[in-house]
């Protein structure tokens, strides 16, 4: 398994894709977002530029762990998973391999966006929160990357990419990382507090905060993570039998 998943990481890695999604995009709008157009200065520009920090390293960590679907889907198509059958590597193990994959991948998107921060918008934290806020959006991408699993195993190469892109941005727009969920209307809030994308992205904002993340949002993340977890699995055992 740890050779399987050493050579995930290489192929993921030489992956533009996961270049521009992973590290450009996110940067870009984040940058982008916080310097055109935003009225107010003093307290108010540095709060918003730290909020929205953390909102594009979870939307870009979040392209990066469902990412990884794509080139799932591909490999389907190229014949790799009957390859992985004949292997000791049981259905389970293959999807956990394919999730540390992506775990490997995610960090540096993270840290791409919160660097960003530091060195061009001037967002200054106490040295705990740098690393809680890296490791917590890190560790709290498990369930989008399993979503994003799912969608490579189950469809096809074609539709994969598109879905997984449907998905990414959904989530992160109803989750609240592209607009504060206070100036959504009360009724779209409140579905918002039951998404992974807005209970992902308060696993930062709760740093920020200096507090840790509430027992409401590890609840939530949890149960999304069964979802996903139960999704992947089983796309993976049919996309097998047909691939």
């Amino acid at each position: 398994m740890t050779e399987y998943v050493k050579l995930e990481v290489r192929r993921a890695l030489r992956d533009p894709g996961f270049i521009v999604m992973g590290f450009a995009m996110p940067v870009l709008m984040y940058l982008l977002f916080t310097n055109l157009g935003v009225g107010g200065d003093g307290q108010d520009k540095i709060d918003y530029a730290r909020y929205y920090m953390v909102g594009m390293a979870a939307y870009g960590a979040l392209g990066a762990s469902m990412g990884i679907g794509t080139g799932v889907a591909e490999d389907k198509g190229l014949g790799w998973l009957r390859q992985l059958r004949v292997t000791p590597l049981s259905p389970f193990r293959v999807v956990v391999g394919r999730a540390l994959t992506a775990g490997v991948t995610v960090l540096p998107a993270i840290c791409a966006v919160l660097l960003a921060g530091a060195l061009v918008n001037g967002v200054h934290l106490a040295a705990w929160q740098w690393v809680a806020t890296a490791l917590l959006l890190w560790v709290g991408t498990i369930p989008f990357t399993l979503l994003g699993l799912g969608n490579g195993y189950g469809l096809t190469a074609q539709t994969t990419g598109v879905t997984s892109m449907a998905c990414m941005m959904g989530l992160s727009i109803v989750g609240g990382l592209w607009i504060p969920v206070d100036a959504f209307p009360r009724w779209l809030a409140r579905v918002s507090q039951w998404t992974p994308a807005q209970r992902f992205g308060q696993l930062g904002w709760s740093v920020l905060d200096r507090h840790a993340p509430g027992a409401g949002t590890v609840a939530v993340l949890g149960g999304w993570l069964v979802v996903f977890a139960g999704y992947a699995v089983l796309s993976y055992r049919r996309g097998a039998r047909t691939a």
